[in-house]
């Protein structure tokens, strides 16, 4: 096994990769080796725009030039040692995710609109830029905006009141907007040069299903829709995995007609989404600034349920 990675040390050494190849990997995220070896041979043909057998020919090398197989569990254990916490301003929610939002992991907030998705996206795209030892990971954001809520004037007022530069914080943040759900598949995809050249460790997505939902109309569409949601929250996911960096996605709901009883309330995406989601929180509108959290599904954490505010200063108890 050593001897073959010795004899893969770049791209081009791979088999049928040539500096052409290699330049098309790169562009679609397939720069490293683990990438390529976890790849599928379908996906990667697609993206990479070459054929499927070149596509095995060059995962199968992969594989031989990175070491993959089974782990102890200690092993895992040292490993996410490693994972960071982003503080979302709000002593309760932080508890309720055991100290914040996680690297390599999915965070998905569902709710109605006006229940703070979005509020929460913007503080932790301020925070995660703060020092670790005030909850931060001293990094930079990605921010796909599907339904063109990005404010700068909001992350100006968040940026204030923590006491920091405001220009310097907008200045980490890059941001695109997605069209259509592929644009917004190809900006996930094409993020990894972003994300090296600007030590990014967030990565959010505004919301994640708007864009599914609305070119995928009808149920005839809906085996399709649910086959490229789900390539895309994997795409995602492998960017967490990667580089150690956090992902909050927001999601849109509907109502459950056929519910007589209870809260009808249910998020966009079926089981796609909701296996896919490390950590997901169902947020609700109470008096005033207060939102309620409720944690759905973790898993490593008890359901539980806590209380916190959105005020122009930002998050808060």
């Amino acid at each position: 096994m050593a001897e073959k990675r010795k004899l893969y040390r770049d791209l081009e050494d791979l088999p049928g990769v040539g500096g052409a190849t290699a330049e098309k990997l790169k562009a679609a995220g397939f720069g490293e080796f683990s990438t390529l070896a976890t790849a599928s041979p379908q996906d990667l043909a697609e993206t990479a725009g070459i054929s499927t057998e070149t596509a095995k020919k060059i995962v199968e090398a992969a594989v031989d030039a990175v070491e993959i197989g089974y782990e102890t569990g200690d092993q895992v254990f040292e490993r996410r040692k490693c994972i960071g916490k982003i503080t979302t301003s709000s002593k309760s929610l932080d508890d309720l995710l055991a100290g914040g939002v996680e690297t390599q992991a999915i965070t998905e907030a569902y709710a109605r609109f006006a229940s703070g998705k979005t509020q929460l996206a913007f503080q932790l795209a301020v925070n995660v830029q703060r020092p670790v030892e005030e909850g931060g990971l001293e990094g930079g954001v990605i921010f796909i905006d599907s339904e063109h809520t990005f404010r700068p004037d909001r992350i100006i007022q968040l940026a204030e009141a923590k006491g920091m530069d405001p220009q310097e914080v907008l200045k980490n943040i890059h941001i695109a907007r997605a069209e259509n759900s592929d644009h917004q598949m190809i900006l996930a995809e094409r993020a990894e040069d972003i994300i090296k050249d600007h030590n990014i460790k967030l990565i959010i997505v505004d919301s994640l299903t708007s864009q599914f939902r609305a070119d995928y109309l009808g149920r005839g569409a809906l085996g399709e829709r649910q086959q490229k949601l789900n390539k895309h929250i994997h795409t995602l996911q492998r960017l967490a995995d990667t580089h150690n960096l956090a992902i909050y996605i927001t999601n849109q709901v509907m109502d459950d007609p056929g519910l007589l009883f209870g809260d009808p309330t249910k998020p966009i995406g079926g089981h796609v989404l909701a296996h896919a989601s490390t950590y997901r929180l169902y947020l609700r509108k109470g008096k005033d600034e207060k939102r309620i959290a409720r944690l759905v599904d973790s898993p490593n954490l008890p359901e539980g349920e806590c209380v916190f505010k959105v005020t122009p200063k930002g998050l808060g108890d």
